[in-house]
This record gives C-alpha cells, structure tokens and sequence, in this order.
C-alpha cells in the first residue's frame, strides 16, 4: 500500500522523507514579507487627536522679507484672529435692543404731571415696575425707569406740599374772617 498525503498540503510526521515547513498559521501571512491580519488587541491610535502641522514655523522661500503674506490683513477686512463688531457687515448686523415700552410711558405719565398733577403718582409707581422687568428681561430703558421714578416722586411731593399749603392758608383764612366779624 502507498501512502498519499491528505489535501491540505498535511504531511504525516511520522513518514520517511523531508519534511516541509510546519502547517501554516492562520494569523501568520500565507506570502512572505507581506503584513498579516491585523491584532484585535492591539491599541488603537485616537482618530480625533490632534496632529501636529509637520510645516510649523517654516519660512516659505517665496515670502517677501517683510513677513508671511497670509498673516497680513486685507484691505477692509479685520486682522486674523479678530472678530469684526456688531454690524461691520451689511445683513449680519445685530438686532437693535429693545426699549421698555413700560419704561418709556412711565416717564411721558411723570413729565404730564408738570400740567396735570395727577398722572406723575402713576408715573413714578410705572417706573418701578418698568425697572423690575428691564432687571428680568434684559431689556433697554433703565435711565428712563429711574427719570420717571425721580421726577414722578418729586412732582408728587410738591404736589402734597401745595395741597397742604392751600389747606393751610384755608384754615388761616377762616380763622382770620371769624375773629374779624366779632366786633
């Protein structure tokens, strides 16, 4: 009987003649000098870290001598590294700020009551709520808020002092006119 090796390319170890190379690993690349399959638990570079520039700090030969001609500013347009304010581009200007609409008759309610006398009371006591909104909105008219407070409470306090001045004057009056007709 003669002996065949099984498919495969297995050799019995025991049978006479060369032997080849042992069997083939089957991590181990079939071709030499060619990479095998890659380790599964083998670490794992971090995609999102940071790469350093390998053309940091080098001088381009095409630089004039006054320095890189990237980093200059364009005409009308604000240096590198700098943000431009508020409004330096038509289309993306910011919204104007909002003026407290509380705010603003309370101080119109406070300088009526030059004529009227009445409405600066409710000026003034407008003008401390318009404050309380401008602190939890954020909104514009604080100067105006605080006008309608002071000149509200002002005009409210001569407007007490002249009544309590014309009761005053009253008072004298009729006292004066009782004491002149008994005799």
């Amino acid at each position: 009987m003669s002996y065949s090796p099984p498919p495969g390319g297995w050799q019995d170890p025991s049978a006479a003649g060369p032997h080849s190379a042992p069997p083939a690993d089957p991590i181990m690349p079939a071709i030499p000098n060619q990479p095998g399959p890659a380790d599964p638990y083998a670490p794992v570079a971090d995609p999102y870290a940071p790469v350093a520039d390998p053309y940091a700090g080098a001088k381009s030969p095409y630089a004039p001598p006054g320095g890189d001609p990237y980093a200059a500013a364009m005409p009308g347009y604000p240096p590198p590294g700098t943000y431009p304010p508020p409004g330096a581009y038509p289309g993306y200007a910011m919204p104007p700020a909002r003026t407290n609409t509380m705010a603003i008759v309370a101080l119109v309610l406070s300088l009526v009551g030059f004529a009227s006398c009445i409405t600066a009371p409710i000026g003034a006591i407008m003008g401390h709520v318009a404050r309380k909104q401008i602190r939890e909105t954020g909104e514009q008219g604080e100067g105006m808020a605080t006008a309608a407070i002071i000149v509200g409470w002002i005009l409210t306090a001569l407007l007490v002092a002249g009544i309590i001045f014309y009761i005053v004057m009253i008072v004298i009056a009729i006292g004066a006119s009782s004491t002149s007709s008994s005799y």
